[in-house]
């Protein structure tokens, strides 16, 4: 019968009529009870409940075929927690299978069980288990130190092999000359040591280097879990480290990409503990090859091996180096994977190669998938940032993209570009009339903050700049609250260098920061705008206008020690996140680089303990910022401006202005007009007491 046929809807009673009708003597090799049998696994898979059949599934255990063998222990396993009352009849059945001459029998007996860890086949399983991990056949002991993992998995299974000892024959196993058992005792040991808080893995040079030995005849999977064990190697000194990275080597030439994602994984780990500089560039070019040919794979693993590709370059960026133009995006990436790949380029970038870079990042701009784009001009930006050389070409480059008067281009233009302004202050304030042209297609709450930003930073140099912050003033409400916080700063910087361009719209800004607008960050810095212009002139024009820190690209950088941390994941969930996977994995325990008299200074210097901080013996104290101070002419009103400073010197002390405000402010003091002000409805300025009230409501509505 086609195995199509069998994937028919059939109730479990039909099926068991047909069960015991194959009990006819005359079925030869048991056809039709297997026919049957496969109906109850294909019903069973798609998702008809079988379980009324238990009785009849645990009768066919007799029949000592191993075909019917496998469906009945399928059955078994898919069913057994749910009847824990019925599943006692099959354990004779599981124990004379562990006794059968077959191995393969054998193996899935023990393999049966430990896939139900119900407390009565866990007792069941002791004595088998033992012996099926010193059987005669290696199918049967590979199967058990697999099994032995299954067992600790659960509660019951647990207390089991604590008490019986098998964490140690698996120990024992390490040494068995069959690689494919060797392989497996490590994944079982792996897997223990991650569940449990009291067992660790732990290898000397001696056991790490029979598992390197197994290595060659071992299959793909085995290599994986023996290079994953080789982590819980901690060289003692350089020698040992170097020995086995240049041993494990050779693996960097297999086929399949975890093996390689494993194996370089293993060597950046090794890595730490060596002091040869000549030996890591060596190790570091033939890490090089096998990460570019992942690139040749599908989209899949090529975003895989690109995620562990950004973490690996930012920790050493030496192995690929001159390999930016494999990352150059083809037309038909996904979007993943080229927005992956335009991460790497910008991490790759240097003065040597840059032309290329920009002229490559110039034609995704054309794109028509809009993210793409994005980023692609954001790109442009952050290598004006890094690269000081080229920062001319970027901005060139980016002011050819904003002449296609494509919107989203164009704002994102002018993101960047408020950014080279403070990486690169006083050196191409030339093209803000360029920037200040395409004012009406700035739709975006990002753009619009970059563009109040130029317009209050420069607002000395910009004709207009009063009109122009008047216009965004005028849909004040509406903005978001990122647009608002930069108007309202960009308003006091035009007020403090043109005091009276903006006499007039200051005190509206104000008025709507802390009178009408609900965001508290808006209302709190409106107040202390409001409170340090009235209050000490001064002192406001050195806060406001305060040499900023020249922006890098330092903050990109992952700190070493994370890198470190994180590279000990490579090849799993962690190095796709870029997460440590005991952030998002309930079980799952962190790794930490082990400290160790061969860990070199660099490594050192870095090292995370498990606490979570960097190690105490190399962290340095906090340097604590001195605390500035104000003059004892600034606190007794003496201002003195500077002569190029567009602040009128008001009188010694408040008297002054006190006296302003009793007899009608002075038009001609824009700050006397500030102390006017009724922000609150104490008035004169004064800050209300904190009683809760409704917005816009005379009563509160509590009662």
């Amino acid at each position: 019968m086609a195995d199509a046929k069998l994937f028919t809807r059939g109730k479990a009673q039909e099926l068991r009529d047909e069960l015991r009708g194959a009990n006819d003597k005359r079925d030869k090799g048991f056809l039709r009870k297997k026919t049957a049998l496969k109906k109850i696994v294909a019903n069973m898979t798609m998702g008809n409940d079988m379980s009324p059949l238990f009785p009849d599934i645990v009768q066919c255990m007799q029949i000592q075929v191993l075909e019917i063998k496998k469906m009945v222990y399928l059955y078994l396993v898919n069913y057994g927690r749910l009847r824990p009352e019925e599943v006692t009849s099959a354990i004779g059945g599981f124990l004379s299978d562990c006794a059968d001459r077959n191995p393969l029998i054998r193996g899935l007996a023990i393999r049966t069980m430990s896939s139900i860890p119900l407390p009565p086949i866990v007792q069941s399983l002791v004595d088998p288990l033992r012996h099926a991990l010193q059987d005669q056949d290696p199918y049967v002991r590979k199967t058990a130190a697999i099994a032995v993992a299954k067992l600790y998995a659960s509660e019951p299974g647990r207390r089991v092999v604590e008490r019986e000892g098998f964490v140690g024959m698996l120990r024992d196993l390490l040494a068995d000359h069959n690689p494919t058992v060797v392989a497996n005792c490590v994944a079982a040991l792996v897997e223990i040591s991650e569940r449990g808080d009291d067992i660790v893995l732990k290898l000397n040079g001696n056991v790490a280097g029979k598992l390197v030995a197994a290595l060659g005849e071992c299959s793909e999977w085995g290599q994986i879990y023996i290079l994953d064990s080789l982590l819980s190697f901690v060289p003692q000194t350089t020698l040992e480290a170097e020995q086995l990275a240049e041993r494990i080597s050779v693996r960097l030439q297999h086929a399949n990409s975890a093996v390689v994602l494993t194996t370089i994984k293993v060597i950046l780990y090794l890595m730490n503990y060596m002091e040869d500089e000549v030996l890591m560039r060596v190790l570091e070019r033939k890490m090089g090859p096998p990460l570019v040919t992942l690139l040749s794979s599908g989209s899949e693993v090529q975003y895989v091996g690109l995620r562990n590709i950004l973490l690996i370059i930012q920790r050493r960026p030496a192995i690929l180096q001159n390999e930016v133009k494999v990352f150059f995006c083809k037309y038909n990436d996904p979007i993943y994977v080229k927005l992956a790949k335009l991460e790497i380029m910008y991490r790759l970038t240097r003065e040597e190669n840059v032309s290329e870079v920009l002229a490559e990042l110039k034609e995704y701009a054309s794109e028509v998938d809009v993210d793409f784009v994005r980023k692609a001009v954001r790109s442009i930006g952050r290598l004006a940032i890094k690269i000081s050389s080229a920062s001319d070409q970027c901005i060139h480059t980016l002011l050819g993209l904003m002449q296609t008067k494509i919107t989203y281009v164009v704002q994102e233009a002018i993101v960047v570009i408020k950014d080279i302004f403070r990486r690169y202050p006083n050196q191409y304030e030339s093209i803000i009339g360029t920037l200040c042209e395409n004012l009406d297609v700035l739709d975006e709450p990002e753009a619009k903050s970059a563009m109040i930003w130029i317009v209050g930073q420069y607002a000395d140099r910009i004709e207009n700049s009063d009109e122009l912050l008047e216009d965004f003033a005028f849909t004040f409400k509406e903005e978001p609250a990122e647009v608002q916080l930069a108007l309202l700063t960009a308003v006091v910087k035009l007020f403090i260098r043109r005091p009276t361009a903006a006499q007039e719209l200051l005190p509206k800004v104000l008025k709507l920061a802390t009178k009408e607008a609900e965001n508290p960050d808006l209302r709190d810095r409106g107040f202390m705008y409001w409170r340090l212009l009235t209050s000490n002139p001064t002192a406001a024009r050195e806060i406001v206008l305060a040499e900023k820190p020249v922006i890098s690209t330092e903050t990109d950088r992952m700190d070493k020690g994370m890198l470190d941390q994180l590279l000990l994941q490579t090849g799993t969930l962690g190095s796709i996140y870029h997460k440590n996977p005991n952030t998002f994995i309930r079980t799952a325990k962190a790794r930490y680089l082990p400290d160790s008299p061969a860990l070199n200074a660099s490594s050192k210097r870095h090292l995370i303990t498990p606490a979570g901080y960097p190690s105490t013996a190399y962290r340095s104290a906090p340097t604590v910022p001195a605390r500035p101070t104000i003059s004892t002419a600034s606190q007794s009103g003496n201002h003195n401006n500077p002569d190029d400073s567009p602040i009128t010197p008001i009188g010694a002390g408040g008297g002054a202005r006190a006296s302003a405000s009793a007899s009608g402010a002075d038009s001609n003091d824009p700050y006397g007009q500030l102390s006017d002000l009724e922000f609150v409805n104490g008035g004169g300025g004064g800050y209300q007491t904190d009683i809760p009230r409704p917005n816009r409501a005379e009563e509160d509505l509590l009662f």
